[in-house]
């Protein structure tokens, strides 16, 4: 399908209302492109609350869009909390499908769907945020014939997204905030390509996240079985090996960068101990109980048993203690981001 029209999305998380207010200031109102943008906040956050504070620093026109709404030149079509922004031929769906890298909305499926129907004519961005999101999505964009642009990771809040897509994705342009306006207004005008044919794997996985749910037999046309189990649902994992980015989805639609499943994985695992030290604890507590109780070869006994699970809990305290990561802040799911001053 080959639109006459070009077509810019935009993916961020931590710190990316701020970018975003510096970027789409720089935008003229007739544009010739829509403006798609995926802002990772918290489900409960106020969809139009975000969209006010963008439009006091644009003159697009700025929308929180509801499923089939058109696609606009001159519009900027922000995703609503707790769901996906999808582009479909020449409109947009807002679904609740399953989330992608443990988000929803995911900068991933947006690019992708995009990557399908508009092909050569997309730009994708990808701004200040922690974690992946965005690095698959850029590749199904260049993939398909698009270009890929990244904020300038040394100037970001959070250098996170835009440094894991320059490690895994021919960037086209690596640019500062101050320049990145000045930028898309070049691109949008440059004659748009003839279409790329679409690889199949992408068309297989959109249309998966189009019809919110998929199948074992989608999954398999794209992807090689492994014995690991998804950590949102607990279904079967696929591997999928196309392009350079290695990512893992089940029939669901659930669906990882390697990255972020390590991520998620690391994060259940130390759950899972954490709860494996208090159940210890807990034991530990009931033979105290047990020894005061007894007398002779049973109170001894219980003793034994006590110094011998006290040796397993201090080692397994001091593994986690160890191991632990700085606990995690709310900006790194951008549950703060409805709250965040207007600072711009």
């Amino acid at each position: 399908m080959d639109n006459r029209q070009h077509l810019i999305v935009i993916g961020a998380s931590a710190g990316g209302m701020p970018a975003l207010c510096c970027l789409v200031e720089q935008l003229p109102a007739d544009l010739p492109a829509a403006v798609l943008v995926v802002q990772h906040f918290a489900p409960d956050s106020s969809g139009e609350h975000l969209v006010q504070r963008l439009a006091r620093h644009t003159k697009l026109r700025c929308i929180l869009p509801h499923d089939g709404e058109p696609i606009e030149a001159g519009c900027l079509y922000l995703a609503p909390p707790d769901r996906h922004l999808l582009v479909k031929e020449q409109h947009l769906l807002v679904t609740k499908g399953p989330r992608e890298n443990h988000f929803r909305p995911s900068a991933d499926a947006l690019f992708r769907s995009a990557s399908v129907y508009y092909n050569t004519s997309v730009i994708g961005i990808v701004l200040t945020g922690m974690l992946h999101d965005g690095t698959a999505g850029l590749e199904f964009i260049k993939r398909s014939g698009g270009r890929a642009v990244v904020q300038d990771p040394m100037e970001a809040e959070f250098p996170s997204m835009p440094e894991s897509a320059l490690h895994n994705v021919p960037i086209d342009y690596v640019v500062p905030l101050s320049e990145m306006g000045h930028l898309l207004q070049r691109l949008v005008q440059m004659p748009i390509l003839n279409g790329r044919t679409i690889p199949e794997d992408i068309k297989l996985e959109a249309a998966i996240a189009e019809r919110v749910v998929g199948t074992t037999q989608d999954v398999s046309k794209i992807g090689k079985l492994m014995p690991m189990t998804c950590p949102d649902c607990g279904g079967t994992l696929w591997e999928i090996k196309q392009g350079k980015v290695l990512r893992y989805r089940c029939h669901t639609g659930h669906a990882f960068t390697a990255d972020s499943l390590y991520k998620l994985t690391q994060e259940s695992l130390e759950e899972s101990l954490w709860v494996a030290l208090r159940m210890m604890e807990e034991r530990k507590n009931l033979l105290i109980s047990m020894a005061s109780r007894g007398e002779g070869p049973y109170a001894v006994q219980q003793e034994e048993r006590i110094e011998e699970i006290k040796v397993h809990i201090n080692r397994l305290r001091e593994f986690l203690l160890s191991s632990t990561p700085p606990p995690r802040t709310s900006h790194e799911h951008g549950s703060q981001v409805a709250a965040a001053p207007d600072n711009q």
